[in-house]
């Protein structure tokens, strides 16, 4: 079956989120230099800054199902577009570094609530057989997001702005914001959220639209599906035969932020400038980064069911332990600074065919259906409150030594291989039901 047009302009709108949430989160990279020098900022307070926009990215996460339900996953991203335009516009005019902080917690807001938005109305519209790439074109656009955003500090740094660069660095995003905004009146509702909120009769119509198979089948089955669930009592995520389960979505998502990724994608520049690059030259290798990233993120979705979560994530987390360790004694030792490229990009392209891509599917797929949006929030959760620990206490740690972050990330990803070679079961090419089986949480 062809994939129908109007799925694809949903898609491709929805997923705009996924394109502003890896702008926001990596355009912060080219103005903690001159953050610094503006606000006088210590290492712990630049830390600070740059970890304030986590705090609304985990309320935003934790708390973006409630506006989902209640008006629909279309609408609630229409809310986390107008998060990104306060954001960014009040980030470009902020007047001390206290609404700097604010602006930044609400673009937080709108990172943590479309991650979980719009993958979830892409699922919802698509057809089965193209449920798995179209979601996973969410993730497509943050790495293209985090790839513009260095494409854009590059081309705005030499623009000579002056002591006002950071502000169009950081206001720049509220261009894609308004496009975000509008064009999310042009595309349907989910039908499952119309089924959930009694419209089947709309519900029957965005289906069709999408050119459906068999939507009146199909509507049949999600209002069973919904009636089921209604039925069902909830079970508590909390229980000792969830054990393995919780540990390896714990682990999963606090391993990947170990592995340095989003610290290195805020204070790319400063790594850069630590190594002696210039300003001109920072920007330029930045933008590289930034196309690896998305390079290696667009193989790993071709190999990810071909290989299997494991030995993706054993292979990919080996690779990043021994560049995150060749880079720490670069720093140490002081020399061969002009390595330091070469040495990122293989960090950064073993990071997304492995951590990168793997994450997101294995979190999902390691709790049974009854308590799996539990779980994902568990483990979601504690990737961003890891993200943010880090992000803040790396510029702190490496104002004593450049090499100490580098050497703390290595050993953590030592460890993690470990972990991953002894505990990790295999869940690709397995059912959900074998595989809840296999990790001992059938009923």
């Amino acid at each position: 079956m062809a994939i129908n047009r109007h799925v694809v302009k949903s898609t491709f709108v929805s997923a705009l989120g996924g394109l502003l949430f890896g702008f926001d989160t990596a355009v912060i990279a080219g103005t903690t230099h001159q953050l610094t020098e503006v606000f006088k900022l210590t290492p712990n307070a630049l830390g600070i800054t740059v970890s304030s926009a986590l705090l609304g990215t985990v309320l935003g996460a934790i708390t973006a199902g409630y506006p989902g339900q209640r008006i629909g996953r279309r609408d609630s991203l229409r809310i986390m577009a107008i998060f990104y335009m306060l954001s960014a516009l009040g980030c470009a005019l902020a007047w001390n570094w206290s609404s700097l902080l604010v602006f930044r917690v609400i673009g937080g807001l709108g990172i943590g609530g479309s991650s979980v938005l719009a993958p979830m109305y892409i699922a919802e519209l698509s057809p089965p057989k193209w449920r798995g790439r179209l979601v996973g074109f969410f993730q497509v656009n943050i790495v293209i997001g985090i790839l513009v955003a260095y494409l854009s500090n590059f081309v705005i740094g030499r623009m000579n702005f002056g002591a006002m660069e950071w502000r169009w660095m950081l206001g720049i995003a509220a261009a894609p914001a308004v496009l975000f905004f509008v064009m999310l009146f042009f595309i349907p509702r989910s039908p499952r959220w119309l089924a959930m909120k009694g419209r089947t009769a709309e519900a029957l119509r965005v289906m069709r639209l999408t050119g459906t198979d068999n939507p009146e089948e199909e509507l049949n089955g999600i209002v069973r599906s919904i009636h089921l669930e209604r039925s069902t009592k909830s079970e508590s995520l909390l229980q000792r035969k969830y054990l393995l389960p919780i540990f390896l979505a714990v682990s999963a998502g606090a391993f990947n932020q170990l592995t340095g990724i989003n610290a290195c994608l805020y204070y790319l520049n400063d790594i850069f400038a630590a190594a002696g690059a210039s300003k001109y030259s920072a920007g330029m290798q930045s933008v590289l980064i930034g196309c690896t990233n998305l390079f290696f993120t667009l193989v790993a979705m071709t190999m990810i069911d071909k290989l299997g979560r494991k030995k993706l994530l054993l292979v990919g987390t080996t690779g990043v332990c021994i560049f995150l360790a060749i880079i720490g004694q670069i720093f140490h030792s002081g020399g061969h600074g002009g390595s330091l490229i070469w040495l990122l990009i293989g960090f950064m392209g073993f990071f997304a065919i492995s951590q990168g891509a793997v994450i997101w599917v294995y979190i999902s797929e390691v709790f049974p259906t009854r308590v799996r949006a539990q779980g994902q929030a568990l483990g979601t959760s504690t990737l961003w409150i890891t993200n943010a620990l880090i992000s803040w206490m790396f510029p702190v740690l490496a104002a004593k030594s450049s090499a100490t972050p580098f050497f703390f990330f290595a050993a953590m990803m030592f460890i993690d291989v470990l972990i991953i070679a002894m505990i990790y079961p295999e869940t690709s090419g397995v059912s959900l039901e074998q595989l809840e089986q296999k990790l001992g949480v059938v009923e």
